[in-house]
């Protein structure tokens, strides 16, 4: 499975704020299937994008 990067935040938000979901339900609104995950590696949140299969 691949996926496209659109956005990286860093996990350490001020408490009662959630930049990387707020920026992927803007994306949304847009019609575009963004979805929050976590790199537990960097420690950040990712907004990404389903990747297309390449044929």
């Amino acid at each position: 499975m691949s996926a496209k990067v659109l956005e990286r935040f860093p996990a350490g938000a001020p408490r009662g704020s959630w930049p990387a979901e707020e920026y992927a339900a803007a994306r949304r609104a847009l019609g575009e299937a963004a979805t929050v995950v976590m790199d537990l590696k960097s420690d950040a949140f990712l907004v990404v994008l389903p990747g297309q299969d390449e044929d």
